[in-house]
């Protein structure tokens, strides 16, 4: 359920925000426990209910919930109050575990990677797939994250400003975690001159005016295009075609000016892509030495400050706020039943991340006001929808795949990046 182009834009967090919580996790078993719970409150309220608990280690439990016995009817799987259910639920304890959560991609910020492949490259335990990304919009860059990327303190993908995008913002340091929409800017500046030139996107493919789409020289535009800031985190080279680049060295020096796009970086180096118009304001700024100033800010205004630890992903729509239900309503196949990935807090402090299989027989899956009741039932206080449908996966470690993807057979759908938690510092 990835979307289909990026069609959000700015908005959360902020230092203060992140009180001081314990972090942790061991790397002990324990056989699962089954015991008999209060049901989730979706479906009927006679359906039988299960809960297989594991502890994964110290202060880290997975949970499974299957919640209705019989399989739904294939044509009834949107609309049966039957079920069945199948929620996996990730519990982490910051007070006694030993690790940190974060946010990791694969090789490039471009690529997809499977959820399980992501987990086990960086040493986690466990983890979900995470951001919504470019997918089949772009071929050749589908990992593109639509909204917040932020990786160790780096911003490598702005969020929308659509209000629909939340945002989970992480910090390894202390695992504290929250939730909200945060905004930003960003402009390159000429040390020299003054002049300044605002940003339109952070590592994403610029768009070529449709009214100069097929002129060589962007130079001669009279329509306005974008700005954009690539970084090597991108991909192996910034996307080619029309405008204008320049590559910047570690102090933000001009190295080479060029006026058609596509070229290599060194792990030192960045880039300012151009399109349309704005290709003459780029070359007339590029001159000697640029000054890049990225600011986030939460909703409130309050700066973020972009420091290491410091890890965001990008959701669609908060589901829970300080214990209440505030996904809006809605229609169409977004809101339907669908296979969904949760993340968020309770109010004690515990982070949890949750899958709930669907589109399948053997668990239908939810629509987003079910999503945001069994949010408020495992006691998130603060939670956010991440990317489902095909996307939805959880694994372990050793490259098990915790729940059933929706996809054929069961296979995994490669995506964009991932929260996992580590063991140890």
């Amino acid at each position: 359920m990835t979307t289909s182009a990026r069609v959000f834009k700015a908005a959360l967090g902020t230092a203060a925000v992140f009180g001081v919580l314990a972090t942790g996790l061991s790397t002990a078993g324990a056989a699962p426990a089954r015991e008999q719970v209060q049901g989730l409150p979706i479906g009927d309220a006679d359906l039988a209910e299960t809960r297989t608990v594991q502890t994964l280690a110290r202060g880290v439990t997975l949970t499974r919930i299957v919640r209705g016995t019989d399989p739904a009817p294939a044509d009834q799987i949107n609309t049966t109050p039957r079920g069945p259910w199948v929620v996996n639920v990730l519990t982490i304890d910051p007070r006694t575990a030993d690790g940190h959560l974060k946010a990791t991609y694969g090789p490039d910020l471009a690529r997809v990677e499977k959820t399980s492949d992501l987990v086990k490259s960086s040493g986690a335990l466990a983890g979900v797939n995470a951001s919504f990304f470019t997918f089949t919009a772009n071929p050749q860059y589908p990992g593109d994250p639509v909204g917040l990327g932020l990786f160790d303190g780096k911003l490598l993908s702005e969020p929308l400003a659509d209000p629909t995008e939340a945002n989970l913002v992480i910090d390894a340091k202390s695992n504290r975690v929250v939730t909200g929409h945060l905004r930003w800017t960003g402009a390159v500046h000429n040390r020299f001159t003054g002049a300044e030139l605002p940003l339109e996107f952070l590592n994403h493919p610029p768009v070529i005016p449709t009214a100069c789409a097929t002129l060589a020289d962007q130079t001669t535009c009279t329509v306005p295009g974008d700005v954009v800031r690539f970084t090597p985190e991108f991909a192996a080279a910034t996307p080619a075609g029309a405008g204008v680049e320049v590559v910047l060295d570690r102090r933000g020096c001009v190295v080479r000016t060029s006026t058609t796009r596509g070229t290599a970086l060194s792990p030192s180096q960045t880039s300012l892509q151009a399109t349309g118009q704005d290709t003459v304001a780029l070359l007339k700024l590029a001159k000697g030495c640029l000054r890049t100033d990225l600011a986030v800010s939460d909703e409130n205004g309050r700066k973020v400050p972009l420091r290491s630890g410091l890890y965001g992903v990008t959701g669609r729509y908060q589901l829970t706020k300080n214990g209440e239900i505030v996904v809006p309503d809605g229609t169409g196949s977004f809101f339907d039943r669908n296979p969904r990935t949760i993340a968020g807090t309770t109010r004690g402090g515990k982070i949890v991340l949750a899958t709930i299989d669907g589109r399948q027989t053997t668990s239908v899956g939810t629509t987003m006001d079910e999503t945001a009741a069994v949010a408020k039932a495992l006691g998130l206080s603060d939670a956010l929808n991440l990317d489902g449908g095909g996307s939805t996966a959880m694994a372990l470690g050793d490259g098990t795949v915790v729940n059933h993807p929706s996809n054929t057979g069961g296979a995994e759908r490669a995506v964009g990046d991932a929260v996992v938690f580590v063991p140890g510092r």
